[in-house]
């Protein structure tokens, strides 16, 4: 998969890939972002839209309570 097409798919599926490719394929986000050629700050929108934020530190999206 070269492109995620960040607007149309399923919120929590990418939720849980782009937690998926962090861990086992980028350094972070912005080499993610970079990666896959993919607007980081389209991304963060999308899905701080559903309730997540991203965690530097921790390299992931995680629930925002």
């Amino acid at each position: 998969m070269n492109r995620i097409d960040v607007d149309r798919m399923d919120v929590h599926l990418l939720y849980s890939l782009i937690n998926t490719k962090l861990r086992n394929e980028y350094a972070d986000l912005e080499d993610l972002a970079r990666g896959l050629d993919i607007d980081r700050a389209a991304l963060e929108t999308r899905l701080g839209e559903a309730g997540y934020a991203y965690y530097a530190e921790a390299r992931q999206f995680r629930r925002v309570d």
